[in-house]
């Protein structure tokens, strides 16, 4: 029948009724799971049992505190289904509780950003991995300081981004990659002023991801001699990459 109004959020419902067959015994098995005794309305010979005093149940499990006989007449009416709502309620969902590809699709995790604030030096004419030194974010424990490289450890697909300083180089060519699996992935190059003492090189991509997949940045430059790479407080020499979805 129409009517005017919002529609209703919860259908109409019955109560459902178990009879049970009695013997000399103190326990029961419910049709239906419940959380405690008080889920349930239990009468014996037509009259009703206080829960927890005349009886407890939990599961499937009915426990009578006094056993019944053969010619009892024993039967329950289970009081309803806990009402769900579109929300948890505040305060009741914790980490535990979340996996880590629900936590990455809705959160963008994993993420992580690492930094270089001591200056490495880089020898010409060869692509030379940086050894980040400092760890700004990693959620999923993710980076290796052992090795120098990122495992996301989650299928999906990521942004990457990778900057680096050089310093005191004039009229050379710079390259910042970003290397997938051992290979280059993805890559920039500048060329220096020829009164230039510091020039940042920038690279980003997106990549779909696989659970092995690794990462890490490369230098390369071509000044003729071995040059340093800048490591300072502020972010000049960073890597980092954070998951954009599945």
């Amino acid at each position: 029948m129409p009517f005017i109004g919002n529609q209703p959020a919860l259908s109409y419902t019955s109560f459902a009724k178990q009879d049970f067959t009695t013997s000399a015994t103190t326990s029961y098995t419910l049709n239906n799971p419940v959380a405690n005794e008080n889920e349930i309305a239990l009468f014996i010979n037509f009259v009703r049992q206080e829960p927890t005093t005349a009886y407890t149940a939990s599961g499937t499990s009915l426990t009578l505190t006094s056993a019944t006989s053969a010619s009892d007449d024993m039967y329950c009416v289970f009081l309803g289904k806990a009402v769900q709502t579109v929300n948890p309620p505040s305060g009741s969902v914790g980490t535990a509780q979340i996996s880590s590809s629900a936590r990455s699709t809705n959160l963008l995790y994993p993420a992580f950003e690492v930094q270089l604030t001591s200056n490495q030096s880089i020898p010409n004419t060869t692509a030379t991995k940086v050894q980040f030194d400092q760890t700004n974010l990693d959620t999923d424990s993710g980076w290796s300081g052992a090795n120098y490289r990122w495992t996301p450890g989650v299928v999906g697909k990521y942004f990457f981004y990778a900057s680096v300083l050089q310093k005191n180089m004039t009229d050379d060519t710079i390259v910042c990659y970003i290397y997938k699996n051992g290979s280059n992935f993805a890559f920039n190059q500048i060329q220096s002023g020829a009164t230039s003492n510091a020039n940042s090189c920038l690279v980003h991509c997106i990549d779909n991801v696989t659970a092995t997949d690794y990462y890490e940045v490369f230098v390369y430059h071509d000044i003729g001699s071995s040059q340093n790479l800048g490591g300072e407080s502020t972010k000049r020499t960073i890597f980092g990459a954070y998951r954009l979805g599945a």
